[in-house]
């Protein structure tokens, strides 16, 4: 079998090189490549690195190491889910390898939760070389749509608690998702007091954008917040969060659902009730912008 080479990786370093982290890197070293081929959406490439497990990248960027995920996935949904008091029926935008769905089914409150991704192969590929991830496929509330999220809310008005958008950087097929009249598709797909969570770059790359955001969402919503988590394999080693909601009163930086301390040990690698409220607390520079 001959070797899979990929642009991205020389010497057997993967090097994440972007316009969008501009004189900046983030390299890994690689054991093997595992996969690679062109879906119809995206570049995708799955290799085994010496210490931080698998990695998935689309598109030359890294979405998911095994070592660091959990980060990730446990803050975009739980500090969304444990903000609505009883989140029945939740929706998933992107997320195809699986991380969110694992997270959101830890809620025994959720009757159903419905995972829309554009891109099969992300979902393919995730249940066969990311497992620890995929495992989310397997619950019996888990339902799959391969589908626009655009074209997918359109269609379902007033139908989910929480909604929680898991997707790439705004340089390809997710830059919509950052667009306001995405925002405005998912606050009417929210029943009453409903929730939204949404991957929302790094304060220390993305700060106009992130602002821009924040601006974009408050015409929408009448609840916005900016929350933060740090993850090493992620561009300066952190990725924020927009968190939006109906309900003008309700406090989003206190959890209204918590589990108990051994239940957050047993459920949750990163994720903690203090650790929900501490998200929101940003550093002087990045406050005083999204004031």
């Amino acid at each position: 079998m001959s070797e899979i080479t990929h642009p991205t990786i020389k010497d057997g370093w993967f090097r994440e090189i972007s316009h969008m982290w501009p004189g900046q890197a983030m390299t890994l070293k690689v054991n093997q490549v595992i996969h690679h081929e062109k879906s119809l959406y995206q570049d995708v490439l799955i290799f085994e690195s010496t210490d931080y497990g698998m990695v998935l990248v689309l598109d030359n960027v890294i979405q998911a190491t095994e070592r660091d995920e959990f980060s990730y996935q446990e803050m975009i949904t739980h500090l969304a889910m444990n903000s609505h008091p009883n989140p029945k029926k939740v929706l998933v935008i992107g997320g195809g390898d699986g991380g969110v769905l694992r997270e959101v089914v830890k809620h025994e409150c959720v009757e159903e939760a419905v995972l829309c991704d554009i891109d099969e192969a992300v979902i393919r590929l995730s249940k066969k070389y990311l497992p620890g991830m995929a495992v989310g496929y397997q619950h019996p509330a888990v339902k799959t749509h391969i589908g626009d999220g655009f074209k997918f809310l359109e269609e379902k008005k007033g139908q989910f608690d929480v909604i929680i958008t898991d997707s790439s950087d705004p340089d390809g097929p997710a830059e919509s998702l950052f667009q306001k009249p995405y925002f405005q598709l998912l606050h009417d797909a929210l029943r009453e007091g409903g929730v939204i969570t949404t991957q929302a770059e790094n304060q220390w790359l993305h700060l106009p954008l992130i602002t821009q955001l924040k601006k974009d969402c408050k015409t929408i919503f009448p609840n916005v917040e900016y929350a933060y988590t740090t993850i090493p394999t992620y561009p300066s080693g952190q990725i924020g969060f927009m968190v939006c909601c109906k309900d003008a009163n309700r406090d989003l930086k206190t959890p209204l659902r918590s589990w108990s301390a051994e239940e957050e040990e047993k459920l949750c690698k990163y994720y903690n009730k203090e650790i929900h409220s501490a998200a929101y607390v940003l550093p002087n520079f990045a406050r005083k912008a999204l004031q």
